[in-house]
């Protein structure tokens, strides 16, 4: 066991250690992003960059959510993804076009629409909802949401495919 060759002078221990105060600077609130959490500062150093795939899923999935969207993409769109879904492969952004800068996003979206929902109605439910989720969860300004209903989905087959975001064949 090892022991302190000079016991004359007294050791520093955790116990008896001088407390030395050590400055703290505060954060100033409007620097702390509400999404970071209490006390953390927005930006602590470093560059962070977000990609126009990350934005677009985002955007895709706050789109589909919405009631009376059927399916995002166009008629051709849709049929070059039930061939890529047949092969295995999908495209969570089908339909989906944004257009990521240093701090500000556009988002053009492409959908089919459910017979039966008002048409600007469903525009408007779809951009209000991208805009939501884009500036929340991807902290990017949105510049527009533009939105192109390219077709409407007719109820033809009680038992055919289930619309997104729980929209009802009428």
């Amino acid at each position: 066991m090892d022991e302190p060759r000079n016991t004359s002078a007294p050791q520093a221990t955790a116990a008896n250690a001088p407390v030395t105060a050590v400055p703290v600077t505060p954060v100033p609130a409007a620097s702390v992003h509400p999404a970071a959490g209490a006390g953390v500062p927005a930006a602590v150093g470093g560059r962070t960059s977000i990609s126009e795939q990350a934005v677009a899923k985002v955007a895709a999935i706050a789109a589909r959510a919405v009631p009376g969207v059927f399916n995002l993409g166009n008629t051709s769109g849709r049929a070059l993804g039930a061939v890529r879904d047949a092969v295995g492969g999908t495209s969570a952004t089908s339909g989906v076009h944004v257009e990521v800068g240093e701090r500000e996003v556009a988002v053009d979206i492409s959908l089919v629409a459910v017979y039966g929902n008002a048409l600007t109605v469903v525009a408007n439910n779809v951009r209000a909802a991208v805009y939501g989720a884009v500036e929340k969860l991807v902290g990017l300004r949105v510049v527009e949401v533009n939105v192109e209903i390219s077709d409407v989905h007719l109820p033809t087959d009680p038992a055919g495919p289930a619309p997104v975001g729980g929209a009802k064949a009428v």
